[in-house]
């Protein structure tokens, strides 16, 4: 009865598919995305090329085949069609405070080749379609995706289509092999990169893997021999001997630039690079004419200094929710010289532990720095579920031992000792944040030292912290100026949790600088889990209130596993302020154009950094004071590892945050001013003339 839709029925079943077809061109909120083809006709067996044509929202960018410290490549997925690598254009440098990425900004083109299937009949048609991501960025990262397809006519012949001229343009931008021979070698801080090409006034190497070099520092280039040289440093995976580099090197005449695909293999024989440790050298070199020589402080007054500055952290900010615990501690009845000496061994083990793992790193080549550990987003995370517990315990919501108050007075004095211990250890946790004053010095000769002496250094700064708790402990007339004991003291107890969950909120806010705001997301959700499995132990009965308490703090530490760093977001200045982001090339401009400049070391981690920022640099005096020298300030953010600024850090004298330098109008080199400011010492600092600039430590 419907015979007279049969001659139809190819048309009716190929139209759902005609309706669904990829289409060549398609937008998102950023990027408008189109394929070209430099065939109009196409022919079995053929090889052509086609574009993605990128055209980018301004001040955004998306990535280049190795995107550089940060970012995400343009993949392009051609399901069912045989084609060939991406080939792409030469890179820009993305530059974001210490971030270097490569990558595109307007308009882009990355070329890939195709070929029709040779069974292709003539009169049917080549449809290929590509599924296309990219990673675009600007202040935020957002990954987009597009389809797209051709519809491409078979013919026993090919022919030309309009957009040939075109793909032959930005074939042109393509970076050809090169025409002469590169030769690579050591250097002192990386690989030396070296060709015969004469006139060569300037040249940066792309390298097209991760890790091979070091994006975001300084390439040295000179002129040698009638040819060039280029050192560049090491990265994370340092070339081994034998193991090819490759990527593109654009080189600067006269004639303008030219871009250059090249490969050259490690000498075999030759060491690995030094590793990233070294490679801030010359950024250091930049920021900091004058380097700091090696430290001759000399052990006995870097062992008082120590002393002096251990004494002087239990006034930082850094330990204020741990002094409440001491002070509760000193006025329960027990044995106060116990207590003191299992609390002052508890601080010199931590030291002692963190002393072991500086020297540990140090032998691994690692440049690493008072506070270093803060870097590492889950070790923000644990401290912060040690300080939740320890303020859930004082709020009376769970008790360490408390069903076993009847075995006996010898086991809960034990238990005593026990807390006073794990007092002494949480103090030196939360203490390694901050700075004090007469640390510096101490702490830059103790790490250029050997390991016994590093340690020695360390356990005096530990000394230093437990000091004041220990001579409380031994002397009986301090001890009589504490309060009898009574109820009140549970009240206390309880009133000294605050703290505790005042120093979380900081955790997490450190958190959010690390690892975003999924990373402090997931570190709530472990709280909550923490809570509830406390609340079980509490209240439940049974072996399912077990099980669910077991698998509630299970799935708490799992949150360890999914904690991730995000990519830097220049948050050391916020957008509209007067505060770069620090950068030696920038710091280099600047003093060039003999402006004063401020320099900030800080991070988020720091609270005496933090302190200082409120009370001191953000104060209106501080402010108009910079607005009428016309003085610069420079933020280095320190919350992630940055060898750059730990070089920085290093070349003054310093093993952390908090570091200030000003640089006066043609001073040689930078005053460092002293770790606790106050908006009087920077005003005065920025109106001493430039011949009286001293240095403080």
């Amino acid at each position: 009865m419907f015979s007279f839709l049969r001659p139809l029925l190819p048309a009716l079943l190929a139209a759902p598919l005609l309706a669904f077809a990829a289409p060549p061109e398609a937008a998102t909120e950023h990027v408008q995305a189109r394929l070209v083809s430099s065939q109009a006709t196409v022919a079995p067996g053929q090889r052509f090329q086609v574009a993605l044509e990128q055209n980018i929202k301004p001040h955004w960018h998306t990535y280049w085949l190795n995107p550089g410290d940060s970012g995400q490549a343009t993949t392009i997925d051609w399901s069912g069609t045989q084609a060939g690598p991406i080939q792409w254009p030469t890179p820009a440098i993305q530059a974001i405070g210490p971030i270097v990425n490569y990558g595109y900004e307007g308009r882009a083109a990355l070329l890939v080749e195709l070929t029709v299937p040779a069974d292709a009949k003539p009169g049917s048609r080549f449809k290929p379609a590509a599924e296309v991501k990219w990673l675009v960025c600007k202040d935020v990262c957002i990954p987009e995706q597009v389809s797209l397809g051709l519809d491409l006519p078979v013919a026993a012949q090919a022919k030309a289509g309009p957009d040939a001229a075109q793909i032959e343009e930005w074939r042109g931008a393509i970076p050809k092999p090169a025409s002469f021979a590169v030769q690579l070698k050591p250097a002192p801080q990386g690989v030396r990169l070296s060709g015969p090409t004469a006139g060569v006034t300037k040249a940066y190497f792309f390298a097209d893997t991760w890790g091979a070099v070091a994006h975001s520092a300084p390439q040295a280039f000179k002129a040698e021999g009638g040819g060039w040289a280029l050192d560049i440093p090491a990265g994370d995976e340092p070339l081994a001997a034998g193991k090819p580099l490759s990527g593109v090197v654009v080189l600067t005449t006269a004639a303008g630039d030219q871009a250059w695909a090249i490969t050259a293999a490690m000498p075999e024989g030759a060491g690995k690079g030094p590793g990233p440790a070294d490679l801030s050298a010359p950024a250091a070199e930049a920021a900091a004419p004058v380097a700091a020589p090696e430290s001759d402080l000399g052990l006995l007054p870097a062992l008082m200094l120590a002393l002096v500055g251990g004494l002087i952290l239990n006034l930082m900010p850094c330990v204020f929710p741990v002094l409440s615990i001491k002070a509760l501690a000193l006025v329960r009845e027990g044995n106060h010289k116990a207590e003191g000496l299992a609390y002052t061994a508890g601080v010199l083990v931590s030291f002692a532990a963190l002393a072991a793992v500086l020297i540990a790193l140090r032998a691994g080549g690692q440049q690493v720095g008072w506070g270093f550990q803060f870097h590492s987003p889950v070790f923000v995370l644990i401290v912060s579920y040690l300080l939740f517990l320890v303020g859930l315990n004082l709020s009376g919501f769970f008790e360490f031992g408390g069903s076993f108050t009847g075995v006996g007075s010898s086991l809960a004095a034990r238990q005593g000792l026990a807390g006073s211990f794990f007092t002494g250890v949480l103090a030196a946790v939360v203490a390694t944040p901050c700075t004090a004053p007469f640390m510096g010095a101490a702490l830059a000769f103790a790490l250029s030292q050997p390991a016994a002496v590093l340690l020695a250094v360390f356990l005096a700064l530990g000394l230093g912290l437990a000091l004041p708790f220990l001579l409380l402990a031994f002397w009986p007339a301090a001890q009589r100026w504490l309060p009898r004991p009574g109820a009140w003291m549970d009240k206390f107890k309880q009133f000294l949790a605050f703290p505790m969950y005042a120093a979380v909120v900081w955790l997490l806010w450190v958190l959010a600088q690390q690892a975003g705001p999924d990373g402090v997301a997931m570190a709530l959700g472990g709280l909550v889990l923490i809570a509830f499995a406390l609340w079980l132990h509490r209240a439940g009965r049974g072996v399912v209130s077990g099980v669910a308490m077991v698998a509630s703090f299970v799935l708490a530490l799992s949150v360890i596993h999914w904690i991730r760093p995000v990519p830097a977001d220049a948050h050391a200045a916020a957008p509209g302020s007067a505060i770069e982001v620090y950068s030696a090339e920038r710091l280099a401009e600047l003093r060039a154009q003999n402006k004063p400049v401020f320099v900030n070391m800080t991070a988020a981690w720091c609270i005496s950094c933090l302190v200082n920022e409120r009370v001191a640099l953000s104060r209106p005096e501080v402010k108009d004071a910079f607005a009428k020298a016309g003085v610069a300030y420079l933020k280095g953010d320190w919350t992630r590892e940055d060898p750059n600024i730990t070089a920085v850090l290093k070349a003054h004298g310093r093993s952390g945050v908090p570091l200030y330098l000003y640089y006066a109008p043609g001073a040689a080199e930078a005053q460092v001013l002293p770790q606790i400011l106050t908006p009087g010492l920077i005003v005065e600092a920025i109106s001493v003339p430039p011949a009286s600039s001293r240095s403080s430590t």
